[in-house]
């Protein structure tokens, strides 16, 4: 087993999950669509892609893997749905005839030309009708189709603040339309395509705040958890044993007790930074302190900065500017109080911020919804913890060290 080379990974370096692609695999052939729930860094993308390479390899049913993170409205969306049918040259033949004179020969084109030369054919006046071909044209494919659409969540919060930061009422009314679309065609197509959706950032939450939760009642929710244990422990010695170094059992029980929660992702970064440290000092066998070494200076330090940012980048995809700051402060506060910030704290920070901006109430409970959704933490007794010991450190050293506790400040 190597290291992951990417931010998803599929046949021989897809560890574990067996449960999971089973699960899902079961869901698409009886045609389930489904909506893979998870916190960052747990591999929704590597198990979507890597079921999508088994069904396509035994032609069972033909897979479609489309990002619409970049997407900036719905003809952004159909247009990056087209392209996508070009690797299927049965869809592709069948979808709209307008869209295929207007871009010509595919195979003239890469497709960030070709799905370019689709926007400029569908526009906000016409891309229900070539969003209804294509599901169409799938639909009369010789095989069931497999429609995974990643980072939704995040296209579908972009429609809802129409680029203000805010909700407004046209961006929900954009996104009620959209969604309104999807699962429209999701049950008039069932059986025949199945539509997997998936993202960085919980849908959910970002539907709860709108009141559009109705456009989730065709999906049912795949859950993803973090590695236990054991796992973790099985892929450290699988990575260890293909680069050809010892990482003893306790060595391996200690990085996951830094851990604490074993999210994919951390797990294979640990390694690779201690790897590093390893080949840079000569040896093949890791110790305890090599543990505390690379934790401290290359998980908590520069080396780690890479990875441990997208957690607080995403928080700004997804709320609007004083939800952030708010979000911010909760997760240092529980990072400077031994991980855990209780009911009270959360108290005085609903009291603190309703007598900021008394003309817009602070709904607290969404925020802490979205925090538990998309894993930062999770509830304990009396209050909230953090689900990861890296997160919580990180957060700590990052922002701790010049924070003034909400218990402190002035009203």
């Amino acid at each position: 087993m190597k290291k992951a080379g990417g931010n998803w990974v599929d046949g021989d370096q897809f560890f574990d999950r067996f449960h999971e692609v089973e699960e899902l695999t079961e869901r698409i052939r009886t045609g389930r669509h489904t909506s893979v729930v998870a916190p960052r860094r747990m591999g929704k993308t590597s198990l979507v892609r890597e079921t999508l390479r088994r069904f396509g390899e035994n032609r069972e049913c033909t897979p479609f893997f489309v990002d619409v993170e970049t997407a900036e409205d719905p003809p952004d969306a159909i247009s990056a749905i087209a392209a996508e049918c070009r690797s299927a040259d049965g869809v592709w033949r069948r979808i709209g005839g307008a869209i295929r004179r207007a871009v010509g020969q595919v195979g003239e084109f890469a497709f960030k030309d070709l799905r370019i030369k689709l926007r400029a054919v569908i526009d906000s006046g016409n891309w229900k009708g070539h969003g209804d071909a294509v599901f169409e044209a799938l639909a009369k494919h010789e095989t069931p189709c497999v429609l995974a659409i990643d980072e939704l969540p995040l296209l579908v919060r972009r429609l809802l603040t129409s680029g203000t930061g805010e909700h407004t009422q046209e961006g929900r009314a954009t996104a009620d339309v959209f969604l309104s679309w999807l699962r429209r065609n999701g049950q008039i197509h069932q059986q025949k395509v199945t539509i997997i959706v998936t993202g960085s950032v919980s849908l959910e939450p970002i539907l709860q705040q709108a009141g559009l939760t109705a456009h989730m009642n065709i999906f049912q929710p795949l859950d993803l958890k973090a590695w236990n244990e054991d796992v973790a422990i099985e892929c450290l010695a699988a990575l260890a044993r293909g680069y050809s170094i010892d990482l003893p059992l306790d060595v391996r029980l200690n990085m996951c007790g830094l851990l604490r929660q074993c999210v994919p992702h951390h797990v294979q970064r640990f390694f690779e930074l201690m790897l590093s440290h390893l080949q840079e000092s000569h040896r093949e066998t890791a110790t305890l302190k090599d543990v505390q070494t690379v934790y401290s200076r290359d998980m908590l330090g520069l080396k780690g900065q890479m990875d441990l940012p997208h957690y607080e980048s995403r928080l700004k995809l997804v709320l609007n500017k004083s939800d952030y700051q708010v979000a911010m402060e909760i997760l240092t506060e529980a990072a400077v109080n031994g991980g855990v910030i209780t009911n009270e704290y959360l108290l005085l920070y609903k009291q603190y911020y309703a007598e900021q901006n008394k003309s817009n109430p602070f709904a607290i409970e969404d925020l802490m919804n979205l925090l538990t959704h998309d894993g930062y933490l999770s509830e304990t007794n009396g209050g909230y913890r953090y689900r990861s010991g890296l997160l919580e450190d990180w957060w700590y050293h990052r922002y701790g060290q010049t924070f003034v506790p909400i218990g402190k400040r002035a009203p």
